[in-house]
C-alpha cells in the first residue's frame, strides 16, 4: 500500500517573528497520524508572496497532501488566496454560496457586512468551497492530479472543525490509507544511549513494517513503536507481542505505557496499596508536590507537604536536628534522612519524601558544586538516600530531582 505523505505549511509573519505559537501544524499532525497520512513536513513562512509560491512548488515536489493554515483574513498582509490563485493559474471570483454563508454570518450577529467582508467570499475560481461553520473564511480545496492542496483559516477553532468534519472525510475518501498504530513504552533511570544499547538485538529484529523512535525528555525516556497495516486489530497484536519480546531486557526501567506520566502511576500505585505520602522540600521548591497534585483524585494518597527552604524552617517547622546542619550541612544525606522521617511523622504518613542540594547557579563549593542534590525515602521499614550530580542549570536540577525523587517512590513502595 502507498504512503500517503503530507506537508504543513502555516502562513504568517507573527508565527516568525515568535508573536504566535504555531500550535495548528502539531494538532494537524496528530489528526493526520491517526487516518495513517505521514507528515514529512511542517513549514512555517511568512506573508511574502515569493517565499509562499516557493513554498507551494517544493510542498507539492515532496507531498501528496499540502495542508496550509493562515493568511485568509480580509486585510492587505493576507496572502494565501491570491498566492493560490497565482499557483494555479486561475481567477478570484465571488462564490455565491460564501457570500451567502458571510451574509448570514453578520446578520446573525446584528452586524454590517463592508464590502472587505464581502471579499471573504471572492475565490480561486479552481478551487471546491469548504464551508466555514464558525468563521467568515471559507476552506478551499484543490485537487491536483493525484494532490491536494487545502487552505484553512488560522483560528485553531475554525481549522479544527473544518479538519474533523470535512477535510478528513475527503481525504478518506480519495485515497486508500494503511492503520497506523502507535505503542508507547515509558521507561525512567535510564539515558537514551543506554538503552538503545541494551535493546539493541531487539530493534535490529523488528519487522520491516514496524518502527522504533526514542523520544527523551528530563529524566525518562519513551519509546514509540509504530506499526503500519492493514487491520488496527493485528497491529496492536504484534505490538504487544513484541512488547513482551523487549520487557525482560528493560523491566525494571518500564514504569508504564501510554500517556500517563510517573505521577499518575505513582498515584495508582499508593491508592491500590492504600498507602499516602508527604513531602518536605528544599531545593525543589514545592515542585514535586506540584507534579503529584496534577493528578486528579489525589488527595486520596497525598497528605500535604512542606517547603522547608531554610536551615531555620527545617528545625523549628520541621524538627531536623540544629546539631546536624551545624555539622554535616543542609545538603547531605544526613539531613535529607531526617527530613523524609520528620515529615512522615508530621504529616501521619506513611511515607516521607525529602529533597535538598544545591540548584545553582550559584552556591556551590569544591566539595559541594553545583547540582549536588540529596533526596531520601522513608516509610515504616526502611529509610533510603540517593547523592545526585546533576547540571550547573537551576531550572534543569529542580526537574531532574523531581524526577528521581518519582522514580524511587516507584521503585520503593513496599511490595
Amino acid at each position: 500500500m502507498k504512503k500517503i505523505l503530507a506537508e504543513i505549511l502555516a502562513i504568517g509573519d507573527e508565527l516568525l517573528y515568535g508573536q504566535t505559537l504555531d500550535t495548528n501544524s502539531h494538532w494537524i499532525s496528530g489528526e493526520m497520524d491517526k487516518i495513517g497520512i505521514n507528515v514529512i513536513r511542517r513549514t512555517t513562512v511568512g506573508d511574502v508572496e515569493s517565499e509562499m509560491l516557493t513554498a507551494f512548488s517544493e510542498a507539492e515536489q515532496r507531498a501528496d497532501v499540502i495542508l496550509i493554515t493562515g493568511g485568509l483574513g480580509p486585510t492587505s498582509d493576507d496572502l494565501t488566496k491570491p498566492c493560490l490563485a497565482k499557483y494555479f493559474n486561475c481567477g478570484l471570483a465571488i462564490n455565491e454560496e460564501a457570500l451567502a454563508e458571510v451574509t448570514e454570518f453578520f446578520k446573525r450577529r446584528g452586524r454590517e457586512l463592508t464590502e472587505r467582508n464581502r471579499q471573504q467570499a471572492a475565490l480561486p475560481t479552481a478551487c471546491i468551497k469548504i464551508t466555514n461553520p464558525i468563521g467568515t473564511a471559507p476552506g478551499m480545496w484543490f485537487d491536483k492530479g493525484d494532490k491536494v492542496f487545502m487552505s484553512m483559516p488560522g483560528v485553531p477553532h475554525e481549522m479544527k472543525r473544518m479538519i474533523i468534519e470535512q477535510v478528513i472525510p475527503r481525504l478518506q475518501k480519495k485515497y486508500t490509507l494503511p492503520v497506523i498504530h502507535h505503542k508507547i513504552i515509558r521507561t525512567i533511570g535510564i539515558g537514551e544511549s543506554f538503552l538503545a544499547e541494551t535493546i539493541t538485538e531487539w530493534e535490529q529484529s523488528l519487522p520491516p513494517h514496524f518502527k522504533l523512535a526514542y523520544l527523551p525528555s528530563l529524566g525518562e525516556v519513551k519509546l514509540r513503536l509504530t506499526g503500519m497495516g492493514d487491520s488496527l486489530a493485528d497491529l496492536q497484536r504484534e505490538a504487544d507481542a513484541l512488547t513482551d519480546q523487549v520487557k525482560p531486557f528493560i523491566e525494571s526501567f518500564i514504569y508504564g505505557y501510554g500517556d500517563d506520566p510517573i505521577e499518575r502511576v505513582i498515584g495508582r500505585l499508593l491508592r491500590d496499596k492504600k498507602l499516602t505520602l508527604s513531602i518536605a522540600e528544599s531545593c525543589t521548591g514545592g515542585y514535586v508536590s506540584h507534579l503529584i497534585t496534577t493528578i486528579p483524585g489525589s488527595s486520596d494518597y497525598f497528605k500535604g507537604s512542606m517547603v522547608a527552604y531554610s536551615n531555620e524552617v527545617k528545625i523549628s517547622r520541621l524538627g531536623v536536628k540544629a546539631e546536624t546542619l551545624e555539622r554535616f550541612g543542609a545538603v547531605s544525606e544526613e539531613t535529607v534522612f531526617e527530613m523524609a522521617n520528620a515529615v512522615k511523622l508530621k504529616f501521619g504518613s506513611d511515607i516521607g519524601i525529602a529533597t535538598s542540594g544545591i540548584a545553582g547557579p550559584d552556591g556551590g563549593t569544591p566539595d559541594k558544586p553545583v547540582g549536588t542534590i540529596w533526596i531520601a525515602y522513608a516509610d515504616n521499614d526502611q529509610t533510603l538516600t540517593k547523592k545526585l550530580q546533576l547540571t550547573s542549570d537551576r531550572l534543569l536540577n529542580i526537574r531532574y530531582t523531581a524526577a528521581a525523587v518519582l522514580n524511587m517512590i516507584r521503585q520503593s513502595i513496599p511490595n
